[in-house]
């Protein structure tokens, strides 16, 4: 704490509890806040201030920054990012598991983006990382966001739906890409390799673009190869290519699916271990909970997604093809493998929403048919959306997720989307926890559980990805720094949302500020809308 640097602030927070990030005590002070910016932090009573918001008995911690979302979209659709605002974040990670928005071939590639947001919305679109985030820049943003490169989006504007190994010189037209999109201010490099193109992508074809990211000291965030029968494998390769790069690598949602052996947790850590002994800058995340979503399309072997949806939906209306597609052993879920449609549940259809919520067992049997066909019948009523249908399954352990909070290297991440339960979003969600990640995890992880003290979990959401990404003025209660600042009730916050009703906000949470500016006041949503756009990432 320091003496008053300001005769005027824009507003004191009075008498808040801080836990100011970076994992030590809490202490009980004022903070004032300056051009939205934290001015002093100690005893203000006496000082002039345009607002005063007393929180006495709260916790005041830095606004939580999601280190892997999916908001790519969604922010240019709706940037107020309700159900992130709600719950205490203020910076969003866009552009993970490869599926960023740009770079693309052409601006038309954007129409696929839009469908099933609004017939009537209208978009100029963009081509390069920088038109995209010029993009997100013209809206009002509810938080800030810094925004990745997809390898999948550099493959796809390189090679369309081709189904094959790049050549040498694309791989160069794609490292190139990279390059390109970090001039403009892309904030590090995400693979997806159980997705298209992802899974058409080998250490090789990855290695030259994990040394671009080196070169501009950002980092690699990779959704791996296979976290089942083959996690060391997936495990392994990401951090092999990192090492071959020199980079820094983030392993995103780490913990191994349904399928890997009950060991599989400790031996990954055991890998991840001793590659940091040896200098490997190797860190990881988990998402607060035993669900996994991801695109119902996902299960389709490689071969049912080349040529682009038409194709697709080509080969899903014939049922010769569809017995085919049941044959493969190794989609990215083993539940379906294994035909386990009881712990598999629709989370996501504008087409079919009396549905959500059910199981593919349910579906199967209301409708009469195989869950596998009912899983194609969805997807098929969901044309042209068909990447828009998305499905759950409990697939995690509980005590993967224990042992990799008990590592100090693990971020909480919400794997989410920003929507909003009215206007475009509305029919949107991106997880079943998307309206109340934090909430779960401080509320489950941190009180019930006791699994990590509240300082230390606010850290995993604050300070840690912050250094993760290579911000430096954010993610500490520290003067000087950024004002994005969440204030709530340790003692009651907690997350509402069910798997028949996940649209539902969290509780515990009163203010929150981004940039200085108050976006929740009292519990409620303001208008303000201040977020922007981060392009400055440097650990130097």
């Amino acid at each position: 704490m320091a003496k008053m640097q300001s005769n005027m602030f824009d507003t004191i927070l009075e008498g808040g509890t801080i836990y100011d990030g970076s994992g030590s005590d809490a202490y009980v002070a004022d903070v004032g806040i300056v051009n939205g910016e934290i001015a002093t932090i100690g005893n203000l009573g006496d000082a002039q201030a345009t607002d005063r918001v007393k929180i006495q008995g709260m916790a005041l911690s830095p606004g939580f920054i999601d280190l892997h979302t999916h908001s790519d979209f969604t922010l240019v659709a709706d940037g107020k990012a309700e159900s992130q605002v709600h719950q205490g974040v203020t910076t969003e990670v866009v552009g993970q598991c490869g599926h960023s928005v740009a770079p693309l071939r052409h601006r038309d590639e954007l129409r696929k983006k839009a469908q099933g947001f609004s017939d009537d919305m209208e978009i100029e679109g963009w081509e390069s990382f920088g038109e995209y985030l010029e993009a997100l820049e013209a809206n009002p943003l509810g938080v800030n966001v810094a925004a990745f490169v997809g390898q999948g989006a550099v493959h796809h504007a390189v090679m369309g739906d081709d189904l094959r190994f790049p050549e040498p010189d694309e791989v160069d037209q794609m490292a190139d890409l990279v390059r390109q999109s970090f001039e403009e201010g892309a904030a590090g490099l995400s693979t997806g390799l159980e997705y298209w193109p992802g899974n058409q992508s080998s250490p090789e074809t990855i290695e030259p673009l994990c040394q671009v990211a080196k070169e501009f000291d950002r980092l690699y965030a990779t959704h791996v190869r296979n976290r089942d029968r083959f996690y060391d494998l997936g495990f392994g390769e990401a951090i092999s290519t990192a090492r071959a790069a020199e980079c820094k690598l983030q392993i995103s949602h780490i913990q191994p699916k349904y399928g890997a052996p009950s060991y599989a947790m400790d031996h990954t850590l055991e890998m991840i271990q001793l590659d940091q002994k040896y200098g490997l800058d190797v860190a990881f995340d988990i998402i607060p909970h035993e669900w996994s979503h991801t695109l119902v399309m996902a299960i389709l072997p490689k071969w049912a997604l080349e040529g682009g949806q038409e194709k697709i939906i080509a080969r899903l209306k014939d049922k010769a093809t569809r017995e085919k597609i049941k044959q493969n052993r190794n989609p990215m879920w083993l539940l379906v493998a294994d035909r386990i449609w009881s712990k598999i549940v629709l989370l996501s259809s504008q087409h079919n929403p009396q549905l959500v919520g059910e199981t593919l067992e349910d579906i199967g049997k209301m409708r009469g048919v195989d869950p596998y066909d009912a899983a194609f019948d969805l997807l098929l009523e969901e044309a042209p959306g068909i990447h828009r249908l998305f499905w759950t399954s409990n697939s995690f352990r509980h005590e993967d997720l224990e042992l990799c909070l008990s590592q100090a290297e693990c971020a909480v991440i919400s794997d989410t989307k920003a929507v909003a339960p009215y206007g475009l979003l509305e029919n949107e969600i991106g997880s079943l926890s998307g309206y109340g990640w934090t909430s779960e995890f401080l509320g489950n992880y941190v009180r019930e559980k006791k699994t990590l003290s509240l300082a230390e979990g606010i850290r995993r959401m604050s300070s840690l990805p912050a250094s993760r990404l290579g911000l430096r003025d954010r993610g500490l209660v520290k003067e000087g720094y950024k004002a994005d600042l969440a204030v709530f009730n340790p003692a009651t916050v907690e997350s509402t949302w069910t798997i028949k009703k996940p649209k539902s906000f969290a509780k515990g949470f009163e203010h929150v500020f981004v940039n200085g500016v108050q976006t929740i006041a009292d519990g409620q949503r303001t208008s303000d809308n201040k977020g922007v756009v981060l392009r400055d990432f440097s650990s130097q």
